[in-house]
């Protein structure tokens, strides 16, 4: 299979990358990573002349645009990315007839739930970030085309910007911290996800997909930004005060859903995966992100 990754440099484009790299899942596939400098995934006709150069057997977009906060400025431009591009790559995919992996958010829901989110709950994004990928969702389910849409949350790696390697930043200047407790969720190590992504693509309930699919991905196990930052400190043996507070008492330009777990008893059955707790996972990252800084 020859299969293309776009938003190469992203974090999950970088675990992907890595994992190639080093031949994990018994990789047998040619990956073809590329970025915006390589691949315009906004402009239709450079996605034509790149998909009549090469002979593709899937695309994995891995590109978004993932500034919560200043979407809500950058409207038109969070709307290019997240929708109208997936509109170009589904369309696309659907002409050549190739299999689709599109990356989505928990931030499609509201998080009005108290128990997690299943891929048939309805939708209602309270951000602009939200409403441009359920867009992009949207245009892929009605555009024909065959593939995988996999929502995932609050996402973090030793690559880019993520909630991990701020905490760590902070700490080196910071003697306490206040720390939003009442918004719920559950991490995700992209490198989970992407080892996930290369299982599937090697099932053969991928390659005989007739329509697209949703799923839901993130590690096991549910937590609040509170509990997150204080098992990154914990782990580390960082010695910093924490303090719990409300989403009030940090207010952010754009709305975050209170509860956004995700259930993944479809993924987990449909392709046979095990899917590690979150804190273990993230251990392994502050593991990697420290060997990196020595």
């Amino acid at each position: 299979m020859n299969i293309l990754v776009t938003g190469a440099n992203g974090q999950l484009g970088k675990e992907l990358q890595t994992l190639v790299r080093n031949k994990q899942n018994s990789i047998q596939h040619n990956f073809f990573f590329t970025d915006r400098n390589e691949l315009d995934i906004t402009d239709k006709k450079s996605i034509e002349n790149y998909l009549a150069k090469e002979k593709l057997s899937a695309i994995i977009n891995c590109a978004a645009y993932t500034a919560v906060d200043k979407a809500e400025e950058e409207r038109e431009l969070a709307d290019r990315i997240n929708h109208k591009a997936v509109e170009i790559l589904a369309n696309s995919a659907k002409e050549h007839d190739i299999p689709l992996i599109h990356i989505s958010t928990d931030y499609v829901f509201d998080g009005t739930n108290c128990k997690p989110y299943k891929e048939t709950d309805p939708t209602n994004p309270q951000n602009i970030y939200g409403y441009t990928k359920l867009k992009g969702e949207e245009v892929f389910l009605n555009s024909g085309a065959k593939g995988i849409i996999i929502r995932t949350s609050w996402v973090y790696s030793p690559f880019g910007k993520n909630f991990v390697k701020t905490m760590l930043s902070l700490a080196k200047s910071k003697k306490e911290l206040r720390i939003i407790y009442d918004q719920i969720g559950s991490p995700t190590y992209a490198k989970d996800l992407a080892k996930t992504i290369l299982h599937i693509i090697q099932n053969p309930k991928f390659t005989t997909l007739r329509s697209v699919e949703i799923y839901h991905y993130s590690n096991e196990g549910v937590c609040s930004w509170y509990d997150f930052a204080k098992a990154i400190f914990d782990l580390q043996k960082i010695d910093i005060k924490v303090f719990p507070i409300e989403t009030e008492e940090y207010p952010a330009p754009a709305k975050r859903p209170h509860y956004s777990v995700l259930c993944k008893k479809k993924i987990k059955e449909d392709f046979d995966i095990e899917i590690p707790y979150w804190r273990d996972s993230l251990k392994e990252c502050l593991g990697r992100i420290m060997s990196d800084e020595l």
